[in-house]
């Protein structure tokens, strides 16, 4: 009998969950991920895995943690750009690195308001009222604008009026509450509200091509960390993006 239970006991202790053996990843992300990224952590953690750890904020942010010595695990940034400065100073991990979404850039205004906008009636437009748009210096969504409106012609007309956002995620609040009448945001981002609409799209050719960057940190220890990656690039992965509107390469 006693026998039994210490076997009983032995075999309730190697049958632990894969759960109580791993640690959470931690892992930074573009704000435009928002949604996407949480239902992608949720269907991890529905496999019986510990959910990952998420912060967002603006890439540049988020990079710039990484180089100031923040701990994390994976990095996803909504532009290549910074992801090659993390690759540049020795903060990657080799052969970890694959861009795995894309996304469209358009205008947006309150839910009920604001007119088309086309690129002929760009300019004159968008320079009516303030126009909220991420920084256009550093976070991609706003650098992304800002070529698209150089390459349209617009830009110098446009520039006075722009009330620049510390990401794409505080711009489109600020259209939301209609501090703003128009802005300009990933139509993932326009799809995430009910409280805007799309009233216009950049084409595809008037700025870089948009680009979502995946890597593991070379930092990482987490074991976990590395499955959560693989699993985000995998074709289940990638169809949970695609249910928000991203394209996925």
């Amino acid at each position: 009998m006693v026998a039994r239970m210490i076997l009983g006991v032995v075999a309730l202790c190697c049958a632990q969950p894969v759960l109580a053996q791993e640690r959470a990843p931690l892992v930074l992300a573009a704000a435009s991920l928002q949604e996407s990224m949480n239902a992608a952590a949720d269907s991890w953690a529905n496999q019986g895995h510990r959910r990952p750890v998420i912060s967002f904020a603006a890439s540049s942010a988020l990079a710039r943690q990484v180089q100031a010595g923040g701990k994390a695990d994976l990095f996803a940034s909504a532009d290549e750009e910074w992801m090659d400065v993390l690759q540049k100073d020795g903060l990657l991990a080799d052969r970890r690195r694959s861009a795995f979404l894309g996304n469209r850039l358009v205008v947006i205004a309150p839910a009920g308001q604001g007119g088309r906008v086309t690129t002929r009636t760009l300019a004159k437009t968008l320079s009516a009222g303030p126009l909220a748009m991420a920084d256009t210096d550093s976070v991609p969504a706003g650098k992304y604008g800002k070529a698209a409106l150089e390459r349209l012609g617009a830009w110098p007309m446009i520039a006075p009026h722009v009330v620049r956002a510390e990401n794409v995620r505080a711009a489109l609040a600020l259209v939301e509450r209609g501090a703003a009448p128009y802005g300009i945001v990933y139509a993932t981002d326009a799809k995430a509200s009910s409280r805007v609409r799309v009233v216009g799209m950049f084409p595809a050719a008037s700025h870089p091509p948009i680009t979502y960057p995946l890597a593991r940190l070379k930092a990482s220890t987490n074991p976990a960390a590395e499955g959560f990656r693989r699993f985000l690039i995998s074709a289940q992965g990638k169809a949970i993006f695609r249910r928000f509107g991203f394209s996925t390469r």
